[in-house]
């Protein structure tokens, strides 16, 4: 009896040694990123944190799965993942579950590039058409095309009853969704590029040129301006979560935290080269770039982990349970 006592006391003081060296071990890997590609699953940094059956940023190691050529914007539909690619004006309809390809479709113009879901359908820009184009989320059959009143038509916003299109030269367009009817066409700076959705109001990303950058709130009931917001240089992506609005810095290499009441700069997070694409998981903001996916604590902008492709990510969607984003030169979407 006395045996089993001094084996089992030992075993304890060798796994709680074991687990303070780990933990100095996780302390000192802080802030070491995570390879996107490769074959082997990175070291945990802290193995201790298997107990908890919950695999976290430093262990995911994304699954790629081909797609058309140059894939750019992505969308979630409840259970596939859509891409625009770009350069074979095609959108390709991947399951999310196993990333099976379910159907390649015309994209109803040329060059797309945003993609969004409205609920049952899934819209396309079609960046050299100047137009978008409205496509049955359940078979990819083509429901209708329609113009934009200027080129190029950018990263679009469902607001539950319209899509908002970004049409690059000073408008954003709502169409609504039912029937593609231009429901208003309304000023949103200078080189409107993206939109996103607040529950009430719409977001624009004004790229502008080099050297500035705005965000223009309009009201979306009236498209009304509500604000226009200064951010970094050249704004690309933007993002809602919940409560603020997030917008990717192209050439600043940050992304900007608006308070989304009253468009206060809440901050501004260093985050990678060139970021572009953004998305929000229910906790995490996540931000596309060159060569890289860095991955943000909402509440506070606190960076979670940095992960490297041998390609640059531009889209990305969040499907519940997933981040997927679009790798350009591998004609791939990665999940991860």
């Amino acid at each position: 009896m006395k045996t089993r006592i001094t084996i089992g006391v030992s075993l304890i003081v060798v796994v709680l040694a074991m687990a303070n060296l780990f933990v100095s071990h996780a302390q000192q890997a802080a802030g070491a990123t995570t390879q996107l590609t490769g074959n082997g699953a990175p070291p945990l940094s802290n193995p201790l944190k298997v107990a908890l059956l919950k695999w976290y940023a430093a262990n995911r190691v994304p699954t790629q799965f081909a797609v058309g050529q140059q894939p750019y914007g992505l969308a979630f539909d409840g259970a596939n993942i859509w891409a625009a690619n770009f350069a074979d004006n095609t959108v390709s309809k991947v399951q999310a579950s196993d990333g099976a390809v379910l159907g390649t479709f015309p994209a109803g113009g040329f060059e797309p590039y945003g993609v969004t879901f409205d609920g049952a359908n899934v819209w396309v820009s079609n960046l050299d058409s100047g137009n978008v184009s409205k496509l049955r989320a359940s078979d990819g059959k083509l429901l209708g095309t329609f113009p934009v009143p200027s080129s190029p038509p950018g990263w679009m916003a469902f607001d539950g009853a319209n899509i908002w299109v970004p049409n690059g030269s000073s408008l954003v367009t709502k169409l609504r969704a039912d029937d593609g009817k231009n429901m208003g066409n309304f000023n949103a700076g200078v080189n409107p590029i993206a939109a996103a959705f607040d529950g009430a109001n719409v977001w624009v990303v004004d790229g502008g040129g080099i050297g500035t950058g705005t965000v223009t709130k309009l009201r979306a009931s009236d498209g009304t301006v509500l604000g226009t917001f200064p951010v970094g240089l050249t704004p690309l992506g933007i993002a809602f979560d919940g409560d603020s609005v997030w917008v990717t810095n192209g050439t600043s290499g940050t992304v900007s935290k608006l308070r989304a009441s009253d468009g206060t700069l809440l901050g501004t997070f260093n985050v990678t080269t060139a970021p572009y694409g953004i998305a929000f998981d229910g906790e995490h903001i996540w931000v596309t770039g060159a060569n890289n996916v860095v991955e943000l604590r909402a509440s506070d902008g606190t960076q979670i982990g940095v992960f490297r492709s041998a390609a640059a990510s531009i889209g990305i969607a969040f499907d519940g349970t997933n981040v997927w984003v679009s790798l350009l030169k591998f004609n791939a979407v990665g999940k991860l």
